[in-house]
């Protein structure tokens, strides 16, 4: 599994600050993002925090690491914590659609055991 999100973006001209704040106002998104990766355990992503600038390789692509809380809530169960979490995130930036493309990490899914 790996999952992708994109944002559109005001403008095509995009530096490390600027890319810096329109993921910090993206923040609830974001965490929509990174719930994806952990539906299968029931958990949810809150509390998104971009605490570096990007890491640009190239003019269009980079790196960044979001930092968040990983919630586990489960009333029948009587289950509700919280654990601190990191994920590296790439990024390829589309100036001509004035998009940013989010990919997030590779995680193989498990096939079926053979009996």
């Amino acid at each position: 599994m790996q999952e992708t999100w994109t944002f559109d973006l005001q403008t095509s001209q995009i530096s490390d600050t600027s890319l810096f704040d329109v993921l910090k106002t993206k923040k609830n998104e974001l965490g929509i993002f990174l719930s994806y990766y952990f539906k299968k355990d029931g958990a949810v992503a809150e509390n998104v925090v971009l605490d570096r600038l990007p890491t640009f390789l190239s003019q269009t692509s980079g790196f960044f690491h979001l930092h968040f809380d990983l919630i586990f809530f489960n009333a029948c169960l009587n289950i509700h914590e919280q654990e601190k979490e990191e994920m590296k995130i790439t990024f390829e930036l589309d100036r001509k659609a004035k998009t940013i493309i989010l990919t997030g990490p590779y995680w193989p899914s498990r096939e079926m055991d053979e009996i």
